[in-house]
């Protein structure tokens, strides 16, 4: 299984070409696998850049985020995943949403898709990029 970041849910959706060769091919073969994921918290973010005109889709925006449902695992945030986002060092991102989202690749034990490089330079959360 590997958790998108929410960045890279709008870049499957809507720009591919600007995924790395690396993320790209992890994406394809897990897609196979049926074994996408994202946190709560994306489906949160992207509905908030959405109806802040930060990104545009092209259908409603409930309908964009029943889409991104049905394709990707959704992983609800619990008491771990809290606990474990007030974890990180200084060199993690304090956005909520990174915490979050770190938390949940961390909690779960698997690899974090993101082209975020403070999140990847921090070296606290196991990234594809």
């Amino acid at each position: 299984m590997l958790l998108l970041d929410t960045h890279i849910v709008l870049w499957v959706a809507q720009s591919p070409s600007l995924l790395s060769s690396e993320a790209y091919d992890a994406l394809r073969l897990t897609r196979e696998a049926d074994a996408l994921a994202i946190s709560d918290k994306t489906l949160w973010e992207l509905a908030m850049m959405i109806s802040r005109d930060f990104v545009r889709v092209r259908t409603p925006i409930r309908d964009f985020l029943d889409a991104v449902e049905k394709n990707f695992r959704v992983l609800p945030i619990n008491a771990a995943i809290a606990e474990r986002s007030m974890q990180f060092s200084l060199r993690y991102p304090r956005d909520p949403s990174d915490l979050i989202i770190g938390a949940t690749a961390l909690v779960h034990g698997i690899k974090l898709v993101t082209a975020d490089r403070k999140i990847r330079k921090s070296g606290e959360v196991p990234c594809i990029w």
